[in-house]
């Protein structure tokens, strides 16, 4: 058996929406670490070239790009600057994800907060799978990575805008997965358990994160590599029978933050 290919990103560019920080800088660092070009995408751009910067020293390629994934103008230019910077798409991680938190609650929250949680977390990816598709049928190659959550099974107050959101990318997922499967595109979510972020560090207490440990077979939060390693499996050409899954990295348990 070669196993040397398993992993081999060598010639595949990936885009990264949310690339600058947290989870999505260390999706872009290990997929350049395992030979990948990567397209950091942020609406911060000077953190985005921070990130990118930091991947070019350390001998890998990338570039930044500004994008914020509410405009559809951004969307197309950024996959029209990845095509030309590198001259194919071959991986997708839809990273970027926003409101929850226990801030929605349905006394105070209004249609339109409602709806920007949509427009951020599920029809950005939606439009995105769209555009960069065409590009993976060329190349012959495609992995797009949707971000999902925990929060899209379980349940906890004043987040329905949010754990909706993340539910329906687990169904989009899943039915895109037989849209695209035929030109070999391969879809598949990770839904993170608690993870050691800025947005975490903003609501985590020590009280909290005691409670979520009792819940958590493997007694420690989650870090952004924990999540980046199965983003590195659904992007390498070891899992190209995998499509269509939701895969949650959890510790083994369940972290809410009304524990």
């Amino acid at each position: 058996m070669d196993t040397s290919k398993f992993f081999d990103l060598k010639g595949k560019t990936a885009i990264v929406t949310g690339g600058a920080n947290g989870i999505g800088k260390a999706c872009c660092e290990i997929l350049a670490a395992y030979g990948a070009n990567v397209v950091v995408s942020d609406y911060n751009l000077d953190e985005a070239r921070k990130t990118s910067k930091g991947i070019n020293e350390n001998g890998g390629k990338s570039i930044a790009v500004d994008c914020d994934v509410t405009s559809d103008e951004a969307l197309v230019n950024l996959v029209s600057e990845t095509v030309k910077e590198f001259g194919s798409i071959e991986i997708l991680v839809n990273n970027v994800g926003g409101g929850g938190a226990g801030k929605e609650s349905p006394y105070d929250i209004t249609i339109d907060q409602f709806k920007k949680v949509f427009d951020m977390n599920v029809f950005s990816m939606w439009r995105l799978c769209q555009l960069v598709a065409p590009e993976m049928k060329k190349a012959g190659y495609g992995s797009i990575i949707n971000m999902s959550s925990m929060a899209s099974v379980n349940t906890s107050p004043a987040i329905s805008a949010y754990a909706s959101s993340k539910a329906a990318i687990n169904h989009m997922t899943k039915n895109l997965a037989y849209d695209f499967g035929p030109d070999n595109i391969r879809l598949n979510a990770i839904g993170p358990g608690a993870t050691r972020t800025r947005a975490l560090s903003t609501v985590l207490t020590p009280e909290i994160e005691e409670a979520m440990l009792r819940h958590t077979p493997i007694r420690r939060l989650g870090e952004a590599i924990d999540i980046a390693g199965a983003v590195l499996y659904f992007a390498s050409p070891i899992s190209s029978w995998t499509s269509g899954q939701v895969i949650f990295i959890n510790g083994g348990g369940e972290q809410t933050l009304d524990m």
